[in-house]
């Protein structure tokens, strides 16, 4: 049995990706990009916002505010990427923005023109 997070949601994310990006390959604009997985992600049956304002918050004040490429189901944050490689500061300045939000899953998708990369985040609050 597996305990993975938002496990049905994160096998069809995945899923949805592979085909966008096995439909249309890499390296094309992301606005394209999200347009095609949001199709994809709805054919699954999952909800898709765009576009979400999401509060960035530090010890409980707003500090600022990120709008993601997309929110699945009301949980689960996806930022896309259409560029050669992922880097560290891509990643880091995800990770900022998971951690200063009230969601604990995100998946930050490379579209590169060689190769797909999804990357999955979890973000567990430590209790205080």
């Amino acid at each position: 049995m597996s305990n993975l997070l938002y496990e049905k949601e994160s096998y069809a994310i995945r899923g949805a990706c592979f085909r966008v990006y096995n439909t249309l390959g890499g390296g094309i604009q992301e606005k394209i990009i999200e347009r095609a997985l949001v199709k994809e992600l709805e054919h699954c049956g999952i909800d898709v916002s765009t576009q979400v304002r999401i509060d960035v918050k530090y010890n409980g004040t707003k500090i600022g505010t990120y709008i993601p490429d997309a929110v699945a189901n009301d949980k689960i944050i996806i930022e896309l990427k259409s560029k050669p490689f992922l880097t560290k500061q891509d990643e880091k300045q995800f990770w900022g923005y998971l951690k200063g939000s009230t969601y604990s899953l995100g998946f930050l998708v490379n579209f590169g023109p060689q190769k797909l990369i999804i990357k999955r985040f979890i973000h567990t609050p430590k209790s205080v």
